[in-house]
């Protein structure tokens, strides 16, 4: 009960935090927020704390492990006998899967589904909440695209944004994971958490942005879901998730390389002159938050080291670190810890975001990276808000 009423104080003091630090704080549309609140309780309550919620969220977590099991069947196929039997390697049994579920996610793309049903429950979220068209598309198309593929399918929109507007867009892009990653996520951690992180991360980012950075919609917004792929056949659709999965792949892979090293190195360096490495440091500096969270006092040390690894890295290398400890660690933790880790916010996704954006208009990228670490403060904050949503009701 006592977690439960931290939780509660820090779900109060995030929005707070966002009011505080907001450009324009009487614009601030509070029917909007609390209508998101409200989507955020009702969701997390049906997928938890309800029968059907439950069954569903077994069902679509076997769903995706079945899936899973069939892109095993092409990593077997190429690289089948390289490891000996009941032996793991990382880069074969998690990374490689990101091929196969970008080739899905690709297909569905080619095929008008997803750009569809993104268009639609955006349009649906934009119609309740009275936001901007543009904005409520891009939160709900980063559930399923990385934050390059979320911005270029809103390329056309690029120009006429106002500086609050972009703010919001590359939050939420930030805020968010991709779902080709998915897969990879829920050989890491509990799959129901990932799941509902991708959902709850797409309100909280819209929830948080919009009280930093508040926008009026007063005008009329068209959304082409032909700007979501450009891909001109289904075989093309199914090679270009391919390839685009296989670059994905290798970038995190090449990125584990050099920040688990370095973490090493820097664990090391902080030991031997401190004596105390650098993860039990960072520990004791995000222990704080993750007591806010409403994680149980006596973890809050391993809690706020795992938290502030993927904000200093990214949520592979923390998703490493937390794995070996899930079963020492209280249900409650868990499902927080979790949850915090779906999602891109970290120091590097700045360059990222920036760079898409530079992509498609320079002035623009100039603006993102001005904002750069306001931006990652209030993606960060998305985060925090959806860990303590799930743990108040799991």
């Amino acid at each position: 009960m006592v977690n439960i009423l931290i939780g509660i104080l820090g779900f109060f003091l995030v929005l707070g935090l966002a009011y505080l630090i907001s450009n324009d704080k009487k614009n601030i549309n509070y029917k909007a927020i609390a209508i998101m609140v409200g989507l955020q309780i009702i969701i997390t309550l049906f997928m938890f704390q309800t029968t059907i919620g439950l069954k569903l969220v077994e069902w679509v977590s076997n769903g995706v492990t079945t899936v899973l099991n069939f892109g095993y069947e092409g990593i077997d196929f190429v690289l089948g006998g390289l490891v000996q039997e009941g032996q793991t390697v990382f880069f074969m049994n998690v990374l490689m899967l990101i091929i196969f579920t970008s080739a899905l996610l690709s297909i569905l793309t080619y095929i008008r589904v997803l750009p569809l049903a993104i268009k639609y429950i955006g349009g649906f979220l934009a119609k309740i909440t009275g936001l901007s068209t543009v904005v409520t598309f891009n939160s709900i198309n980063s559930i399923f695209f990385g934050q390059s593929e979320a911005l270029l399918a809103i390329k056309s929109h690029l120009a006429k944004m106002s500086d609050n507007k972009l703010f919001i867009i590359s939050t939420s892009a930030m805020g968010s994971v991709s779902a080709s990653i998915m897969g990879s996520y829920m050989t890491m951690v509990p799959p129901q958490y990932v799941l509902i992180a991708m959902i709850l991360n797409s309100l909280s980012g819209l929830i948080i942005a919009t009280m930093i950075a508040p926008i009026k919609n007063n005008e009329k917004e068209e959304i082409d879901v032909k700007d979501v792929t450009g891909s001109k056949s289904l075989f093309e659709a199914i090679s270009n998730g391919a390839l685009d999965g296989g670059k994905v792949a290798l970038i995190v892979a090449a990125m584990l390389v050099a920040y688990i090293a370095l973490m090493a190195l820097l664990n090391a360096m902080f030991d031997g002159i401190f004596g105390m490495d650098l993860t039990t440091i960072l520990g004791y500096i995000f222990a704080p938050v993750a007591w806010l969270m409403g994680i149980p006092s006596n973890e809050i040390i391993t809690a706020g080291s795992i938290m502030g690894t993927k904000l200093a890295t990214n949520e592979f290398v923390a998703m490493l670190q937390f794995q070996p400890l899930i079963g020492d660690l209280s249900e409650k933790t868990v499902a927080i810890i979790s949850t915090f880790l779906i999602s891109f916010a970290n120091f590097s996704s700045i360059g990222i975001i920036s760079g898409s954006i530079q992509a498609i208009n320079g002035e623009k990228a100039a603006v993102v990276a001005k904002s750069g670490l306001k931006i990652l403060l209030a993606a960060t904050m998305a985060s925090i808000l959806t860990a303590i949503m799930v743990g108040l009701f799991s």
